[in-house]
Formats: structure tokens, C-alpha cells, sequence
């Protein structure tokens, strides 16, 4: 329990730092005045935002009044409109940071000193609460579709996180006002990191407590349309990491060069895992389904416990400046087996996408044997390559 002294102690740091508390809160009558209270002993510098709640809410952050900032809507618009509007907020009363919390009494006020803590030792940093997933009480569903979000989390940003969908948060604000955030409901706690790291915003995590008592928290994720919406996020999130965030990650500071050293070196995996999953990167990537290379990809490695590292690296062979030549040796590679006027490609010239529609069966038997090739050739190659430069632990099992 903290002392007096020690909540003082907090109160100043917390106004020294220039951080303030964002509670977004929508129906959760039975919660809200225990959160606030509890934030309250660590800091007066708290902005409380309705969003539109339809219960007792709004009777309840009445006696707040003059104690607390009070901001939001009389319709409820969703967590991340909830969430920009105290961030605009903060903003405007000159804070430089947020710590967000939900008011749902998931989490508990006393895990602020971490954050404090983490944010003295890394100022620039996003703080992400990290719930123990492994904890009675945690239900199915949270477990499964955190680990769904810090997988893809990876996958777009390159930086591996224990937990991604935590409402428990710290945020520099300069950075998050940067943003192009589009997104309105749960779906925006994932967009706003993603743009956050891509803007190479450091990230570090802290271990919080959390409670689910269902006889008071009022969750208003809705599995159908909620998965939804992150499930279309995060396809508009890979598209733009193939075609823009993962080439400039490659050029910039060789950081994805030394993960895939890192990872191709990684002495916990076997040869021949390694070089099947170089292998199945480059048929994915030249396998003729523009567009769903990574989307059918990703999955598949992940069931086939291939080192993703490695697989997305190789599937990037399809990168546009590689689009005329595997369409031109596709054509090449598919000529023998169309006996009614097979396209003759002489020259790699003038070859685009717009080619395939030339003889499009053509093509596409030509692209399933050329990755097919392609693929098995890679895979010999990288065995053949790890078996004579990277000695393999006797031990491991493949």
C-alpha cells in the first residue's frame, strides 16, 4: 500500500513529466468512480471522455465536475474517437504525454508507478501494459485474439510485443498528433501503434495486473464485427508494409538485415527448417495470386512452424522491381504446355502486368512451375549453403 508521501511523489513526477490521464468510458457505470478514484491518488491531471454512454455514467462524473476534465458526446462513436478526443484534449491543456486506461476495472491504478518508471528510463518510448495472458481469469477469446494481434503486430512493424490489444498505455503525444489515424472503434489501438513504430517510435512494455469480474465489467467488443474491422485493418496494414514500410525498413540502418542474420543464425532452429522456410517464401512469392502471397503465406508458415523471419523475406522476390521477370519466365516456363497459340516472349522488354492478360492459362501454368522451380531450387541452395557455414546442434530436432 503507498504511503502519502509516496502518492505526493507520484502527483509531482506525473505533472514534472508532463503526462496526464485519459479514461474513455462508455456504459461502465458499475466501474467508473472506482477508476477514477484510483487515478485520482496519483494524479488531479485526469481527462475523463463519455463516449455517449446511455447508463448512469453520466450522473456519476457529476460529482467529478471541477475536479476532473469532463469532454465528450451525447452518441456513442467508438474507443478510438473516444480516445483522439482526449488526445485533442491534452493537447490543448499542454500535456506531452497520455497514459490511457480503461474504466471498464480490468486494470488497476497501482501499475501507474511502472509506467512512471519506464517512461523516466525511456522518454521517447510508447509504454504498453502487458497482461499475464496465462492468468486465471483471462478468458479464451482475450488470449487467442491477443496472440492473433502481436503476430501481426510483428508482422507489419518488425517488433515483437507480449501484448498488442492492452488499453493500458502510455503515448508521446507529439508523435501521436503526426498520425493519419482513420479508424474509429477497438480496431484503432492497432492502427495507432502500427503508424507509431513505422514512424520509428521506440516501444517497450511493463507487467500489469488485470481483473475479469463478470459481475461488473461490461466489455463492449462484439467478436463478429469487431474482428471484422481489425481483420480489414490489418490487410490494409500488410499491403502498405509490402509496398512501402518493409523496403524502406530494408534500406534504412540494415535493421532488417541484422534480423535476418539474426534469425538465419538462430541457433534453436534446424537447417532444414531454415531453408524450408526460405523455400516456401519464394514460391509463395512468385505462385500466381498477386495481392494474397502474404495473407495465405503468413498463415501457412505459422501452421507449419516455418521461421516467419525468413519466409517473408524470401516471398519479398516478388517485389515490383522482379514483377517483368518472373511474368516474362512464367510465359517461358508455361510455352510447352499450351498447344493453341502460346505467347512467344523473345525479350523481357515492355513486359508488365498488364502482359498476363495476353494468354492468361499460359501464364498461369508457367508461374506454378516457375515457383514450384523456383521454391525447390532455394530450398537446395540454403540447405546446401547453412549445412557448410552453420554448424547445427546435435540436439535439436527439426
Amino acid at each position: 500500500m503507498e504511503s502519502s508521501l509516496e502518492f505526493d511523489k507520484y502527483r509531482s513526477e506525473l505533472k514534472r513529466m508532463g503526462i496526464c490521464v485519459i479514461i474513455p468510458t462508455y456504459n461502465n457505470s458499475k466501474t467508473i468512480q472506482r477508476v477514477i478514484d484510483g487515478v485520482l491518488a496519483y494524479t488531479d491531471d485526469v481527462i475523463v471522455v463519455n463516449d455517449g454512454a446511455t447508463d448512469d455514467t453520466s450522473k456519476i462524473l457529476q460529482q467529478y465536475e471541477g475536479h476532473v476534465e469532463i469532454t465528450g458526446y451525447s452518441v456513442n462513436k467508438g474507443k478510438g474517437v473516444a480516445l483522439k478526443t482526449g488526445f485533442k484534449r491534452a493537447l490543448e491543456l499542454g500535456f506531452t504525454h497520455a497514459l490511457t486506461i480503461d474504466s471498464d476495472g480490468q486494470h488497476f491504478p497501482e501499475d501507474i508507478p511502472k509506467f512512471i518508471e519506464a517512461h523516466r528510463q525511456n522518454p521517447e518510448a510508447v509504454v504498453m501494459g502487458a497482461r499475464n495472458l496465462a492468468a486465471e481469469g483471462m478468458p479464451g477469446k482475450n488470449s487467442f485474439a491477443n496472440r492473433f494481434s502481436n503476430f501481426w503486430f510483428f508482422v507489419e512493424t518488425g517488433h515483437r510485443m507480449p501484448d498488442t490489444q492492452t488499453g493500458f498505455r502510455l503515448y508521446p503525444l507529439k508523435m501521436v498528433e503526426k498520425l493519419s489515424l482513420f479508424t474509429t472503434r477497438f480496431e484503432f489501438e492497432i492502427e495507432v501503434i502500427v503508424k507509431l513504430a513505422w514512424r520509428d517510435v521506440p516501444f517497450v512494455s511493463v507487467p500489469i495486473k488485470v481483473t475479469y469480474d463478470p459481475t461488473e465489467r461490461v466489455s463492449h467488443f462484439r467478436p463478429g464485427p469487431d474482428f471484422t474491422r481489425i481483420s480489414f485493418l490489418n490487410t490494409w496494414l500488410c499491403i502498405l508494409t509490402l509496398l512501402y514500410h518493409l523496403p524502406r525498413r530494408l534500406l534504412k540502418g540494415g535493421k532488417i538485415f541484422k534480423l535476418i542474420r539474426d534469425e538465419a543464425i538462430n541457433p534453436s532452429e534446424s537447417n532444414l527448417r531454415k531453408a524450408s522456410s526460405i523455400g516456401f517464401g519464394v514460391f509463395m512469392g512468385i505462385v500466381p495470386i498477386w495481392g494474397f502471397q502474404l495473407m495465405i503465406g503468413i498463415p501457412a508458415a505459422v501452421l507449419l512452424r516455418l521461421n516467419k523471419v525468413l519466409f517473408i523475406a524470401a516471398a519479398n522476390v516478388s517485389l515490383p522491381p522482379m514483377i517483368p521477370v518472373i511474368i516474362f519466365l512464367s510465359y517461358i516456363f508455361g510455352e510447352p504446355f499450351i498447344d493453341a497459340e502460346p505467347i512467344h516472349l523473345s525479350t523481357i522488354e515492355n513486359v508488365d502486368l498488364s502482359t498476363i492478360h495476353k494468354n492468361f492459362v499460359q501464364y498461369v501454368i508457367g508461374a506454378i512451375i516457375l515457383a514450384l522451380t523456383a521454391g525447390l531450387g532455394a530450398f537446395l541452395l540454403s540447405w546446401a549453403s547453412f549445412s557448410m557455414l552453420r554448424k547445427e546442434e546435435k540436439h535439436h530436432i527439426s
